[in-house]
Formats: C-alpha cells, structure tokens, sequence
C-alpha cells in the first residue's frame, strides 16, 4: 500500500497563510467599518447615500451585502465566492463614486479593494468550484 504525502509545500502554505491574513484584515474592515455605519445610519453613510439620491432600504441593503460578504470571507467553503461578489461589489462603488459623486482620488478605495478582492478570489478558486459542484 502506498501513503500519499498530501501536506502542501512550503510555498504553498505561505500563501495559504497570507491569504488567510488578508481575508481576516479585510472581512474585519467590511464587518465593522463599512457595513456597521450602514446599518447603525451612522451620519456620514447616510449622508453618502441621500448625496446619491437612494432609498434608505438601499443603504441596508448594500450594508448587508457588505456584512454576508465579510462573514463569507471568513468561512473557508465560502471565501472564494465571498471574495467574488465584493469584488463586483466594488465596481459598483468605484462607478458610484467617480459618476454619481464625483469622489476624484476617493475612487481609488474600491478600485485597491477590487484588486484585494479578486487576488482573493483567484486564491481561493478552489473553494469556489467546489461550491458550483454542489
């Protein structure tokens, strides 16, 4: 009977790691800092949204989005899709802030953010064909 030796290189277990780093950073960014002024109508989220003239069921809305997305990151089976959909996620925001609200340099937060997010995703590729094969 031959054993298989299924323990990942050492390079491989660097990225692993460094990967695991940047979703935690990032899931506790979404968690508290963006979807919690949303949610709780801190006073510049909400201001942000009427600047763009949405409902305040929108604000919720994309709070929630931001809050799944950063509980998403944290859960291995499901990074890779969390990581996925912030990432378009923040195509959105970047339009929304270099169109509707003419953020200038402020674009650049959800345009790094997208780039974070779609290394995740690529990292985590594996989780997320395997939720499609479910």
């Amino acid at each position: 009977m031959t054993i298989i030796d299924t323990t990942p290189a050492p390079r491989a277990r660097g990225l692993h790691r460094t990967l695991w780093v940047l979703q935690v950073l990032l899931a506790a960014f979404f968690i508290v800092a963006s979807a919690g002024p949303k949610l709780f109508g801190e006073a510049y989220a909400v201001q942000t949204f009427e600047d763009m003239g949405a409902a305040p069921w929108f604000r919720y809305f994309i709070g929630l989005v931001e809050l799944a997305g950063g509980i998403g990151l944290l859960v291995p089976r499901l990074a890779g899709a969390a990581a996925a959909g912030l990432a378009l996620l923040m195509v959105g925001a970047a339009v929304t802030q270099a169109v509707i609200l003419h953020g200038g340099a402020l674009v650049l937060t959800p345009v790094v953010l997208f780039v974070l997010f779609v290394v995740l995703a690529w990292g985590r590729r594996d989780s997320f064909t395997r939720l499609l094969k479910r």
